[in-house]
């Protein structure tokens, strides 16, 4: 269980107003859409959003809308009266599964909300579990997606204004790609791809089941991989239930008679995969599977996962295999990782007597010195 308690601060912050000078611009376009990223104090799309709604924006010194149409020259000012920073800092530990300077990928465990207006929250926790970055434009620690309360898994985090606004772009623009698992219920295809309109927008997810398995209760429960084209609020599950295998432990989508309680929600944030917007490397992270998973689909859990499961089995940051990749190079590293997989690998010295076997070793002594590091 993780370990929740408060610590009384009391601090008041005023902050300035911002202002932003718009430059020529080759047609106009809607200030919610021109002004993500102008201000630190709201560099999101949604954040900018709120701001508006606040009236906290004015163009030209009037008062902003959704509407307002930038058409080149304007002042645009931000301006937050007063900020009174919560009486309690939230102490709430949480699994780092990389950072660097840019951003950051932590576990979100069930049963806490990713942001909003709650105290209880992976924003508020965010500062006592990751190291503030050392660039010019470090800011406040921010999630820059979201995941359901009682969904766990992967989630990303910008450390720096650039890496805020470079993330919340590349998921706009699809260049991130995410990867979930659940349980299902009920009888499925092999494969499938799901189109339908989510909050009324076109939605799509495509799914592969790995396994099933029988269940007196629920009838057949599956192991499903899911990959999302679009991110729409609550998409898997509202889809899921609409082509009738809701996920397990889904208690607002779930079948009425059909739904599991105590046990949480059944939906896995598996993976992230992604160019590195600064670094320009391939990042691809991945999370442990569930232990409730587990009971349910024993052998092939094992099999989906040993592939995958590399970074968990000799972890102490990815920071580690990269610099391994940095020093054997990408040929030798993608055979090694084939070999672990092939072979199950589930020892350290195993790994460290391939790595040998293909390197030579002083790679093998380098590899073992971060291990004990």
């Amino acid at each position: 269980m993780c370990l929740l308690r408060t610590i009384v601060k009391i601090k008041t912050i005023i902050n300035p107003t911002q202002i932003h000078i718009v430059p020529n611009i080759p047609s106009p376009i809607r200030l919610q859409e021109y002004g993500v990223g102008i201000f630190i104090a709201a560099l999101t799309k949604s954040a900018l959003k709120k701001a508006i709604k606040k009236k906290f924006i004015t163009v030209n010194d009037v008062i902003a809308t959704t509407a307002t149409l930038i058409n080149g020259g304007e002042c645009i000012s931000l301006s937050i009266p007063k900020e009174v920073s919560p009486k309690k800092k939230l102490v709430f530990p949480l699994k780092v599964l990389f950072e660097d300077d840019y951003l950051a990928v932590i576990h979100k465990p069930a049963g806490i909300l990713v942001s909003g207006n709650s105290f209880k929250t992976i924003a508020n926790a965010l500062a006592q579990n990751i190291q503030r970055s050392n660039l010019p434009d470090a800011t406040k620690l921010q999630p820059v997606h979201r995941l359901d309360y009682a969904t766990t898994g992967v989630l990303l985090v910008g450390k720096t204004s650039s890496s805020i606004r470079a993330l919340n772009r590349m998921f706009e623009d699809k260049k991130i790609a995410k990867t979930y698992y659940a349980v299902t219920i009920g009888e499925m295809n092999d494969r499938g791809k799901i189109t339908s309109e989510v909050d009324g927008k076109k939605s799509q997810s495509n799914y592969k089941l790995l396994e099933s398995v029988s269940s007196k209760r629920f009838g057949k429960l599956n192991l499903v991989k899911l990959k999302l084209q679009t991110g729409r609020r609550h998409q898997l599950r509202k889809q899921l239930s609409g082509i009738n295998n809701p996920i397990l432990g889904d208690k607002e989508y779930g079948i009425e008679n059909l739904i599991l309680s105590g046990k949480g929600l059944y939906l896995h944030a598996y993976s992230l995969k992604f160019i590195h917007p600064f670094t320009n490397k391939q990042v691809c992270l991945k999370g442990e599977i569930p232990q409730r998973f587990k009971k349910i689909f024993i052998s092939k859990v094992a099999e989906t996962f040993t592939a995958d499961s590399y970074n968990s089995y000799y972890y102490k940051g990815s920071v580690l295999l990269i610099k391994l990749e940095e020093r054997i190079g990408p040929e030798i590293m993608r055979k090694l990782l084939s070999f672990c997989v092939e072979k199950r690998i589930k020892t350290t010295e195993t790994f460290l007597a391939e790595l040998e076997n293909l390197t030579n070793k002083s790679d093998r002594d380098f590899f073992e010195d971060l291990l004990n590091s």
